[in-house]
Order: C-alpha cells, then sequence, then structure tokens
C-alpha cells in the first residue's frame, strides 16, 4: 500500500478525526461524529483508499536517483 496522504492533508485529518472522536465521546453533536475515526485512521496510516480512485496523492514523491547522469556539465 503506496502512501498518498502527506505532510499538511496528515495533520489536518488526524486533528479533524480527533477532535470528532473527542466531540462523540462527549456525547456532543450526533452519532455521526463517529465519522471521525476514518480521517483519524488515514492521517496516522498516511493512505486514503478514495485517493486512488480520484488520482489523488498529497504525498511528496521523491524522486529515485537511476546514478544515470545526463552527461551535459554546468
Amino acid at each position: 500500500m503506496k502512501q498518498n496522504v502527506g505532510g499538511i492533508d496528515k495533520i489536518i485529518r488526524i486533528v479533524v478525526g480527533v477532535v470528532l472522536i473527542v466531540l462523540a465521546v462527549m456525547g456532543i453533536g450526533t452519532p455521526w461524529t463517529w465519522i471521525g475515526v476514518l480521517p483519524l485512521v488515514t492521517g496516522l496510516v498516511g493512505w486514503c483508499p478514495l485517493y486512488p480512485l480520484l488520482g489523488i496523492s498529497t504525498c511528496k514523491t521523491k524522486e529515485s536517483g537511476s546514478g544515470q547522469s545526463s552527461g551535459q556539465g554546468s
């Protein structure tokens, strides 16, 4: 499973998830506040199942160096 949630997206998901779960535990809001489990888990794991379907990734891609040079000097 390749990570597709990164950076600020991950932080926002974790914060929103924790806030919603705290509200649910305190009895504030509707039973729908338990939906906070989803952003919390996707933020902690770093993978969102909806992103591949939409072709989205907020994770920075690392360019792998193949060790080959273009042969042109600066």
